[in-house]
């Protein structure tokens, strides 16, 4: 078995969606050929850098635009009760106060590293600003420190970047020092402040200070304020190398057309990415509506179809606000099938060439000169893939095979002296302080 990372020269019979079966030639990490195959030059072994993909489907590899590494695989830590949004706030600020940076990189690595196995090359991550004690023993910092230990850790196997998510509470000296230690991007929830326009107004100021994109949780509820046109009023005069990006959006969901088409003429001119997260929205939202309970999703057909530039993620994995999750963007897709109503090729778009488009990611997939960051999954075709979800995959990021995984064989999924897959640290276990449902 070859040692991963391995650098890749000529993918060989691979099948794609449209049933095609070609040989693709990769030059570095860019995509230099697709001919049909057993037409093009070939390599002999292995070591020659060639992988063979027969009975595989090649697909751009999927990216996730909204993730919470941080919070990420706490769940059977903390135990909480289920629940909505504002529960699982609460629960979540609870546990946080006993966590070290050390665990929560644990954490995060661990689940970056599921993602990459499952074919996500590419990461966006939200961390807190956490709250600060005062007493230098649980600074407000300890997740943005972990994850850009872990994004370094990571460099060369997975893009990793990073938001600040500066909560109501959080203070503008502390987004500046997030931003400081590394963090790429601002981003908040305003939705939750009590005057959501105003704790808007401030980060998008801080973002515009500093000269960096936005990314932010935006009307994540099915009723209350809407923040959405604030946020395309200012962004739209942003210059275009200032990405602006709004996730969950689920109050888009909830309105009529002439409404909507409002706030999405102001999107469009705004050039704002929009990300959609179906597992976790289908979780957190409907709890105080047992009748028709509503879907929890942005107005994901309407955006798509006015051209607006939409991506899809799995938010939260395995913690207070989700207890569920497969670290796998094929889950993400099925969902949008079922629950969004998209076909199987806006679906996959949506986790992939989608979300990297959000994240403002060089184009990638199969095609003479995009980047060389694809999925190849066992499976006939797209429907085989999405619906079946094999663990027959082969990850490739940057042109090298990063990440291999078979039912029927041992495959390394990672091999990389620059990693320390130490036992993960423990947390302490916080007593019980929740109410039950």
């Amino acid at each position: 078995m070859s040692v991963l990372p391995r650098t890749l020269r000529m993918l060989r019979s691979a099948s794609l969606p449209d049933g095609r079966l070609v040989d693709v030639e990769l030059d570095g990490d860019t995509v230099s050929a697709v001919r049909p195959a057993g037409s093009g030059a070939t390599f002999g072994t292995p070591s020659d850098g060639t992988l063979d993909l027969d009975g595989f489907l090649l697909l751009p590899a999927p990216a996730e635009p909204h993730a919470h590494l941080d919070k990420a695989l706490s769940w059977d830590l903390i135990d909480p009760p289920m629940g909505d949004l504002g529960l699982a706030i609460e629960s979540w600020k609870r546990y946080a106060a006993t966590m070290t940076t050390a665990s929560i990189a644990d954490r995060a690595r661990r689940q970056a590293l599921a993602m990459l196995q499952n074919g996500t090359t590419a990461i966006r991550c939200h961390v807190d600003v956490l709250h600060d004690d005062g007493t230098g023993d649980n600074d407000s910092m300890r997740g943005v420190r972990a994850l850009v230990q872990v994004r370094d850790e990571l460099a060369g196997l997975v893009d990793l970047e990073l938001v600040a998510l500066a909560g109501p509470n959080a203070t503008d000296a502390q987004v500046h020092e997030a931003l400081d230690l590394g963090v790429d991007l601002v981003g908040g929830a305003p939705h939750l402040a009590d005057e959501p326009d105003v704790d808007l107004r401030r980060l998008l100021a801080i973002a515009t200070d500093r000269g960096v994109g936005v990314d932010m949780h935006t009307d994540e509820s099915l009723g209350g304020p809407i923040t959405m046109g604030t946020l395309t009023e200012i962004v739209r005069e942003w210059p275009a190398s200032r990405p602006a990006t709004a996730g969950h959006c689920v109050r888009l969901g909830t309105l009529e057309p002439v409404e909507l088409d409002v706030l999405i003429e102001g999107i469009l001119a705004a050039d704002l990415g929009i990300v959609t997260l179906p597992i976790t929205n289908l979780y957190l939202q409907g709890w105080q509506h047992p009748v028709s309970t509503p879907r929890g999703l942005t107005a994901v057909r309407a955006l798509l179809d006015a051209g607006v530039r939409l991506g899809a993620g799995a938010d939260n994995v395995r913690d207070p606000f989700n207890p569920v999750g497969r670290s796998d963007a094929l889950e993400t897709a099925s969902l949008l099938v079922t629950a969004g109503h998209l076909t199987l090729d806006e679906a996959y778009a949506a986790v992939s060439t989608g979300a990297r488009d959000v994240m403002r990611l060089p184009r990638a997939g199969v095609e003479v000169g995009a980047k060389a960051e694809l999925l190849a999954v066992r499976a006939v075709n797209l429907s085989d893939a999405i619906a079946n979800a094999s663990a027959d995959r082969y990850v490739i990021h940057a042109g090298r095979l990063v990440a291999a995984s078979s039912v029927s064989h041992s495959m390394a999924p990672i091999a990389s002296p620059a990693l320390s897959l130490a036992e993960p640290t423990p947390e302490p276990s916080p007593e019980p302080q929740y109410e039950t449902r």
